[in-house]
C-alpha cells in the first residue's frame, strides 16, 4: 500500500504515516521498508500478497 493508502484506511494524514514509517525503519533490525513488510506480515499485521 501507499503512504496514502495508508492514510486513508486508517484516517489519518499521508504525514503522520510517513513520520511512523520513518520512526519504525530506525528501530534496532528493522532498517527497510522491506523488512518493516516482513515484520508486518510475521507478526499477523498483514497478509501476503496474493493471499
Amino acid at each position: 500500500m501507499s503512504n496514502a493508502e495508508i492514510a486513508e484506511a486508517l484516517v489519518v494524514s499521508p504525514d503522520t504515516v510517513r513520520t511512523h514509517v520513518s520512526r519504525a525503519m530506525v528501530k534496532p533490525r528493522r532498517a527497510t521498508a522491506r523488512r518493516l513488510v516482513v515484520f508486518a506480515i510475521e507478526s499477523g499485521l498483514r497478509r501476503p500478497p496474493g493471499r
